[in-house]
């Protein structure tokens, strides 16, 4: 029993078996017939340019000629994404320029047999990542032009900046964002931090690939006394506006990261540039929730001389942050970091006698250092609150009688939780563009941008973008497309919805835009943006554009009814019918205009606008203030349009006997007007209608009796084709016998040819017969005469 039940369990095994592998040759065979096979890659670069092609993903050739190079650049792409197929040339163009000095790879990594691709999980394409060494990679972000990343990989061959120079450093800081480091290249090759402040300079180029912050490097100890910089590995970090730093190897480790974290948590960002990538991206947006925002869109070329406009917003935004303010100094003469708080603050008590026309305000600074220890500062916290501020200035007001000339003051109280602190109460004039005096210890500004960062709560940042790659933002915020210089200035203020825009940007406009901006009541007009591609004119719905909304709606001798609706609306467009409808409803009438605007290409004044679309908004005439929407709870049909307008036209007081009433009886008029030229019309075409059925019905009789001439047509074309046929055939006939007789006198004449070549042959026979017989005669006659001859002899 138990070897049956074995060979039983066996026999269903191997059955079983045999039903899968039957299953999956099946499977695998409909797989080969359904499934195409790829397509072998072919070398995606041209061979004529010096780049190593790996078009079959070989990953592992890439590394090793990655490590033989000092500098490499590995393009990871894939054969079909435009954006590779776009970035291919400029990568070209670069490689030959720069072919001498920096090896390129490029590698596929979409093949699906290459090891790029089961190695490597990219999500997109294509991606570009440069080597200085063994240092790496450090991927590139910017733009895929070729300038861009030619001075990206240039920045990347050369990370720091040898500065031999006092003036060579002087360039380098008033230039750019500058780190220098202090190396004695005396006790050995290479001194021991060098390589960590050179790794440090790779780091910033990673996480920043725009290289804003530059770092150089001093082996000269007289040079490098020109910042202050005497102990040997040092890095220092310029600053313009606050203390410049040293870092500080007790408080931190002196590793690459640690040095690159450091820089980019103390350095200081007047100009911000900003680079967009494709048509929508969130960079700018993130920028412009921090503020207001000025930006200056001017074509830039990273090789080549900075614009001159540029050099004119640099210049302008550092006077503008340039505040002015003290700063705590430590043993030894050098500034001590800055770490208190400064806030500008009206007075709640101090009323000075032309308050109507000024403005007292006080700028306080707290700086949270416990100036009792002369060894190292101490600071106490990093940031103050309002509530500290507002302390602070009460207790100033309470322990200083405030005169009316300005006053400042320094306050060093052990006994208070504010260690030190310094107030200065000032009186403005309305214009704040030209305060009457500064600090002390400032120069006096009389209608300038320096210091204007800490003289208005209206703190601009400045933000520069390429117009060669950005110029759509700027014709949507307001450019013309048409100028030849590409260069736009626009402050866009995101929390206010508002933006401006300078028409002229030279630096004094610039300043005075900037000043215009700051002032309290700011003279400067919202720039609206509007379509500039006019509509056709409509007889029925008037088109509302920007430029045309005040003139239309705001005509005081005429009703308006606007309707407010966009392209992406999909209610508005299903009202459109609704609207025509109304539209019809008042053809010709004078008194009322329905219009409609599109407010997704149109801006419009905020008292304008609605809160929601679509919608819709009446305004009468003589009392364009009293305008009434459409109430969203009813539904929009004609009637309720209808109504919603006869209930709330009107015409001025001064207007006797007018009013809806007067509004109704006018379209009832018009309406009966309407409907005798439509009965009239009615019997026009009644008599129309007739005389057409009359010629129709003779066209019947015509069309019947052209029908029965076809049929006699008919039926002797079919005789006389008949008839044809005949013919035909008797002509093919006739011209067979003729073919005939033709052939037979053909026949004869060659015969004949031959008879007569016969006969005249048998001529000449019968002559030499002839001839013949005459001699034979001849002969005879001889012979006869010569036997008679002899006969007589």
């Amino acid at each position: 029993m138990v070897r049956g039940r074995m060979a039983a369990v066996m026999c269903g095994a191997v059955l079983l078996g045999l039903a899968l592998l039957l299953a999956l040759t099946l499977n695998c065979s409909r797989a080969k017939d359904v499934v195409a096979v790829a397509r072998p890659p072919v070398r995606f670069f041209s061979s004529k340019v010096p780049v190593v092609d790996l078009f079959q993903g070989q990953q592992d050739q890439a590394e090793r000629l990655r490590e033989g190079a000092d500098v490499c650049v590995l393009v990871y792409y894939a054969p079909w994404c435009a954006h590779s197929i776009s970035a291919r040339e400029q990568v070209q163009q670069v490689a030959l320029r720069m072919a001498v000095e920096v090896q390129f790879i490029a590698v596929n990594c979409w093949w699906n047999q290459g090891k790029c691709r089961k190695q490597k999980n990219f999500f997109q394409y294509p991606v570009i990542h440069l080597f200085y060494r063994r240092f790496g990679p450090i991927e590139y972000k910017g733009p895929l032009v070729a300038e861009y990343l030619e001075s990206f990989i240039r920045r990347v061959s050369t990370p720091l900046t040898y500065l031999p120079t006092r003036t060579a450093l002087n360039t380098f800081l008033s230039h750019h964002e500058g780190v220098v480091g202090f190396f004695e290249f005396n006790s050995s090759p290479q001194p021991p931090g060098y390589i960590t402040f050179l790794t440090s300079a790779l780091h910033a180029l990673r996480r920043d690939s725009q290289g804003a912050v530059r770092f150089g490097v001093v082996t000269n100890r007289e040079v490098a006394e020109g910042i202050s910089v005497r102990e040997d590995e040092s890095v220092y970090l310029h600053r313009r506006f606050n203390t410049s730093l040293v870092f500080s190897r007790a408080e931190r480790n002196f590793t690459a990261e640690e040095i690159c974290n450091w820089v980019y948590e103390n350095r200081e960002r007047v100009i911000h540039w900003i680079q967009p990538m494709g048509a929508k991206s969130y960079s700018l947006e993130a920028e412009l929730h921090k503020g207001p925002a000025l930006l200056t869109f001017l074509p830039h070329n990273p090789l080549t001389a900075s614009h001159h406009l540029l050099s004119e917003v640099v210049d302008i935004a550092l006077r503008y942050h340039s505040c002015c303010v003290s700063e705590p100094q430590l043993e030894g003469g050098v500034s001590a970091p800055h770490s208190g708080c400064c806030q500008s603050l009206l007075l709640p008590s101090w009323r000075s006698a032309n308050a109507n026309r000024n403005t007292s305000v006080c700028d306080l600074c707290v700086n949270r250092f416990a100036l009792g220890s002369t060894s190292s500062p101490a600071p106490l916290r990093s940031h103050c609150s309002a509530m500290e501020l507002e302390a602070v200035l009460d207790s100033y007001l309470r322990n200083a009688v405030v005169p009316a000339p300005p006053t400042c003051t320094n306050v060093h109280n052990a006994y208070s939780p504010f260690s030190h602190y310094s107030a200065c109460c000032r009186t403005l004039p309305a214009d704040v563009r030209t305060p009457a005096w500064a600090e002390p210890h400032c120069p006096p500004v009389m209608d300038s941008v320096s210091g204007l960062h800490c003289r208005t709560n209206k703190t601009l940042r400045f933000y520069l973008l390429d117009s060669h790659l950005s110029w759509p933002l700027a014709e949507r915020l307001g450019a013309l497309s048409n100028r030849s210089t590409d260069t736009f200035t626009t402050i866009v203020n995101l929390r206010d919805e508002t933006h401006y825009v300078l028409e002229n940007a030279r630096k004094d406009s610039l300043e005075r835009f900037i000043l215009n901006f700051s002032a309290p009541y700011s003279p400067l007009h919202r720039h609206l943006v509007g379509h500039r591609e006019l509509h056709p004119p409509q007889s029925l719905i008037q088109e509302v554009t920007t430029g045309s909304f005040m003139d239309t709606v705001m005509d005081p001798e005429r009703d308006v009814l606007l309707f407010y609706y966009t392209r992406w609306c999909g209610f508005c467009t299903v009202l459109n019918h609704v609207l025509l409808q109304l539209a019809r409803l008042f053809q010709g009438n004078s008194a009322l205009t329905v219009a409609r605007v599109n407010v997704g290409l149109n801006d419009l004044p905020w008292e304008f606008m609605v809160d929601h679309l679509p919608s819709f908004l009446f305004f009468p005439k003589h009392r364009k203030q009293m305008s009434v929407k459409f109430p969203d709870s009813a539904p929009v049909t004609v009637p309720n349009l209808l109504r919603f307008i006869l209930r709330h036209t009107g015409h001025a007081p001064s207007d006797q006997g007018a009013g809806p009433k007067s509004l109704l009886e006018a379209e009832l008029r018009a309406l009966q007007g309407e409907v005798l030229s439509l009965q009239q019309a009615r019997e026009r075409l009644s008599q129309q209608l007739a005389a057409l059925w009359r010629e129709n019905r003779r066209l019947a009789l015509h069309a019947r009796a052209l029908t029965s001439h076809n049929a006699e047509l008919h039926s002797q074309n079919a005789e006389l084709q008949a008839q044809s046929g005949r013919l035909e055939t008797l002509y093919r006939e006739k011209s067979r016998q003729l073919a005939d007789a033709v052939n037979r006198l053909q026949e004869l004449t060659n015969a004949s040819e031959e008879l007569l070549t016969e006969n005249s042959l048998l001529k000449v026979l019968l002559t030499m017969l002839k001839d013949r017989e005459r001699e034979n005669e001849g002969e005879r006659e001889e012979g006869e005469r010569k036997k008679g001859m002899e006969e007589a002899s």
